[in-house]
């Protein structure tokens, strides 16, 4: 009961922040999340709501990584598994706390994609100043990759173009 308590508050914090630097200009650049494993970093532009997980309706003959539709604010939303997406397999299984932290990020409805991301653990908002390096997208990274940035931690944190992602040919081709 107490986690989703706090879990509750952080995404309402988050949702905040997300608000206020929206509206205040650019004091954070990106909503963090981690996805597989790995550290993603979505520019605030491209974002859209965060959700906790809702029911899945499967839509048959699909890709792996293509969840099915939800049911967001009335709304029907395609939810894709972003890790398994990225690495074009089926979703990894998750226990009941891991799918406690699971999140949906929409796409900003200026990117006319109803699509939302399941991502395994919302970690905040970032700006610039949180990193002390950054690098190209590795050799061989997809399109929609930008740069990997470091943070005094030494994690290291992938950037996702979610205008381009959503754009590419394989993410727009759900169908098997």
């Amino acid at each position: 009961m107490a986690n989703r308590e706090a879990l509750r508050e952080l995404q309402s914090r988050l949702a905040e922040r997300l608000q206020a630097a929206r509206s205040q200009g650019v004091q954070a650049s990106w909503l963090a999340v981690e996805a597989g494993g790995a550290n993603y970093l979505f520019p605030l532009a491209q974002s859209g709501e965060i959700f906790p997980l809702a029911p899945l309706q499967p839509v048959p003959y699909t890709r792996p990584w293509f969840l099915g539709v939800a049911n967001l604010r009335g709304g029907v939303w395609g939810v894709v598994d972003l890790a398994a997406c990225l690495r074009d397999e089926r979703p990894q299984p998750r226990s009941d706390f891991a799918r406690a932290q699971t999140r949906l990020v929409t796409l900003n409805p200026v990117l006319e994609v109803n699509c939302a991301l399941l991502i395994d653990r919302l970690a905040g908002l970032r700006s610039l100043e949180a990193f002390t390096a950054s690098d190209a997208a590795p050799a061989g990274s997809p399109d929609c990759f930008g740069s990997v940035y470091t943070d005094s931690q030494g994690a290291r944190w992938q950037e996702i173009n979610l205008q381009a992602m959503s754009q590419q040919p394989q993410f727009l081709s759900i169908s098997v």
